[in-house]
């Protein structure tokens, strides 16, 4: 069986000869870092840099640190502003910081030096008036959000090596890039038409997107939707509002993925999400990737005890092990074996691998991983 019969057989808990070891990809920095090191080629991490996931220069870091595949290998649609707003710098400062319009008319302050995520200060989308006349026009279904040369030369593919995903967008989680956060909650209070209208939009446009991939033909193995509505205590929305106005269009849009034969459903949410699995399982969603370990101890076994076999997970090693030494590494694997001894578990790094990593520890765990999951 190769990688993508494995993975499929073990998330529909059907028997399989191995469970592939996977990764999430890398912070930019940590391959310049290791390629500095000496450890990979700067060609190596400049295609990475450029080209991101699956790209030439992640399949060479991949096999030298021993990783069968890259996790994130979906195609997908243009399902957010289409064109996009073309950033503008408001304002500057003499700390070299800047306040910024980005490309979904998201108010930003970046500070110079600053990999995280921006602050965010305030929207374009500031009425009804400014959605209808700048955003509204930018949602509109067309074909050329999609890219149907793409999907012919997946059509003409030999049997593929690795599982293909169909990612399916996000709705809260766009939502909120367009809004922010503050705004976003006000929104439900202050305009709740506009909110479900805005909601509705972006779920639609969605929905319209999937069936026109789907309908040329291409064979899927899993769908992902991605959202990140969470933080470190539980969701930024309400869990009741995100069941009423999103939940019937995840149930919508998985049903027609089941339709089309796909068996697994996955959603990608940083934070503790444990209030909003439920509701993800009523409407389709089977999947949990990432499992934030390092952050705060998520684990698949407490949802699997909860929810039963429905419930499916890839992620939940801890990376932060990389960092450390070779004992941390042996304990983190040890720590993993029963988990994928539930089935319909696949272990991955939680997101990108930071820059603090050792390249000689992350090949260590690959090496290790690969005599633990035959």
């Amino acid at each position: 069986m190769n990688n993508r019969e494995n993975t499929m057989a073990v998330l529909t808990y059907r028997d399989y000869t191995r469970i592939p070891v996977v990764s999430f990809g890398y912070w930019a920095e940590t391959v310049m870092k290791w390629a500095d090191e000496g450890h990979i080629g700067r060609e190596e991490a400049i295609n990475y840099v450029e080209a991101g996931d699956n790209s030439e220069g992640d399949k060479a870091i991949m096999k030298k640190l021993g990783f069968d595949f890259n996790w994130n290998s979906c195609f997908s649609s243009e399902v957010l502003l289409f064109p996009p707003f073309e950033e503008k710098i408001l304002e500057e400062f003499p700390d070299g910081s800047r306040i910024i319009r980005d490309g979904q008319g998201l108010i930003c302050k970046v500070k110079p030096g600053t990999v995280s995520i921006p602050a965010e200060i305030g929207t374009s989308m500031t009425d009804r008036k400014a959605w209808e006349e700048l955003y509204l026009p930018k949602l509109q279904m067309s074909r050329d959000r999609i890219d149907f040369k793409r999907l012919e030369e997946l059509k003409q593919e030999p049997e593929r090596e690795i599982p293909l995903g169909l990612h399916l967008g996000s709705f809260m989680g766009n939502m909120r890039n367009m809004l922010g956060v503050e705004q976003l909650s006000y929104l439900y209070v202050d305009d709740e038409d506009l909110y479900r209208e805005i909601v509705d939009t972006l779920c639609g446009l969605g929905y319209a997107c999937a069936k026109e991939v789907l309908e040329t033909g291409v064979k899927f193995d899993y769908a992902h939707f991605w959202e990140d509505i969470c933080f470190k205590n539980g969701p930024l929305i309400s869990p009741d509002v995100f069941r009423e106005f999103v939940g019937p269009w995840y149930k919508k849009i998985t049903d027609l993925t089941s339709s089309y034969g796909i068996e697994i459903v996955s959603v990608d949410c940083d934070g503790m999400i444990d209030s909003l699995i439920p509701i993800w399982l009523e409407n389709g969603v089977n999947t949990m990737f990432p499992i934030e370990v390092g952050t705060w101890n998520a684990s698949i076994a407490p949802w699997r005890e909860k929810y039963g076999k429905q419930l499916r997970g890839v992620g939940g090693m801890n990376k932060t092990i990389f960092a450390r030494d070779r004992e941390a590494v042996d304990q983190e694997i040890e720590r993993l074996k029963p988990l994928m001894a539930l089935g319909g578990y696949i272990p991955c790094p939680d997101h990108r691998i930071a820059p603090d990593a050792k390249f000689e520890l992350v090949q260590y765990y690959c090496e290790k991983m690969q005599k633990a999951v035959r």
